[in-house]
């Protein structure tokens, strides 16, 4: 049996890494959430308020398919209650599903038996935001812990991006591998003079094992360092939050006088302009491990399978997004078309029984838009919702 050996430039195996993995499951999480809506934060209970507050503009400028949405119409202010269209079913589904974390850290760390439960909570509302972005994968959520500083964070955040480019997918230049082992080399001296745990290649290994074995969306690098953030980085750009939701989300800072560049956790809150998006290949190929993402339209009732078809006519089949939705068998019925809720009109179901279906939780949604709204043509049918569906 041949063993496998590192490289920075050859694809990894999690089982190579030496990193102590510690897993919260979705009680775990669950607890979290209890704590953390016990006891709120004022800056993001500010941000939801105002997300509530612009809620008709919100909700009705960003009909069109495929666009991300936030709302919270109705209720107090717990996860069930706020709502997030995800970027692969664009379904409008509420925040209140959990998630499974996977924390990997030095061995110090449980030497010293210290709790990965703060790594989470620290950074909760980003990840509830970051989950419900999806309807599919992401039910597990990678984190590797680290001591970086400000500075070595962005170093290592270019040489994921170069590593990723170069290693994804793609046949590797000489010219691009003495490039990935000299910033490597440049990491992992930098690194171990500052004495910075874990050391720079298994931070390396782990990471890039992840991404090749798990094909996240999303996998976040984690300080605990005062004077450094958190570094989120996606493995596409329909994965990165819009910038015109989150233009003023929370930085995470508990001071109140610190700047906009003050940051606990990088949140990409100006859209792709600020966020670290991996360049791996994906599709067919030799070596590609993630496949193509395109975004596609499903009926709102979440066990439902139909995929509506685009303007253009196509059918499910081409709609069809990443992964996930394959190996759930996820296929829709050739020329669906969405018929939306006629109170509040931004909602799709395929059927008036799969809208009835629906009502339980979408009545904790479902808001008469506002008169500007109200004599928009849509080119779907309507079905009648008002208290309760027929």
């Amino acid at each position: 049996m041949t063993t496998r050996r590192y490289s920075p430039t050859l694809p990894p195996s999690l089982a190579m890494s030496e990193l102590v993995c510690k897993t919260l499951d979705h009680d775990a999480t669950d607890v979290l959430i209890d704590k953390w809506l016990e006891h709120r934060n004022d800056a993001y209970w500010d941000w939801f308020l105002r997300v509530r507050e612009r809620r008709h503009t919100a909700l009705h400028s960003q009909l069109q398919r495929g666009e991300q949405l936030l709302a919270w119409s109705k209720g107090d202010f717990v996860p069930e209650n706020i709502f997030v269209r995800t970027v692969d079913t664009a379904r409008l589904i509420p925040l209140d599903r959990t998630w499974t974390t996977h924390v990997y850290h030095h061995r110090s760390m449980q030497d010293r038996k210290l709790s990965m439960m703060p790594v989470v909570f620290t950074m909760l509302p980003e990840l509830m935001l970051l989950r419900g972005m999806h309807d599919h994968g992401c039910d597990d959520v990678f984190i590797i812990v680290t001591d970086m500083k400000r500075a070595e964070m962005d170093a290592a955040t270019e040489y994921f991006k170069l590593v990723c480019q170069h290693t994804f997918g793609q046949t590797l230049k000489p010219s691009a591998e003495r490039e990935i082992h000299y910033q490597h080399m440049r990491l992992k001296h930098t690194l171990e003079h500052q004495r910075r745990t874990p050391c720079f290649p298994q931070i390396d290994l782990a990471f890039r094992a992840i991404l090749h074995e798990r094909r996240p969306p999303f996998i976040i690098l984690f300080s605990h360092q005062p004077t450094s953030y958190s570094q989120i980085f996606f493995t596409h750009p329909l994965f990165v939050p819009a910038s015109d939701i989150f233009f003023d989300f929370p930085s995470g800072c508990p001071n109140p006088c610190c700047t906009e560049d003050c940051e606990m956790i990088r949140f990409p809150r100006r859209g792709l302009d600020g966020a670290a998006v991996l360049p791996v290949k994906r599709g067919g190929g030799k070596g590609c491990v993630f496949r193509r993402v395109r975004a596609r339209e499903m009926c709102n009732w979440i066990d439902c399978n139909v995929t509506f078809v685009d303007e253009g006519g196509e059918g499910s089949e081409s709609s069809r997004t990443s992964s996930e939705s394959s190996e759930n068998g996820t296929r829709g019925a050739a020329g669906v078309r969405g018929q939306v809720c006629s109170k509040c009109k931004i909602v799709k179901y395929c059927s008036a029984e799969h809208q009835r279906k629906d009502w339980d939780e979408h009545k904790r949604l479902c808001v008469k838009p506002t008169p500007t709204f109200e004599g928009e043509a849509t080119r779907q049918y309507s079905y009648s919702l008002t208290d309760s569906p027929r």
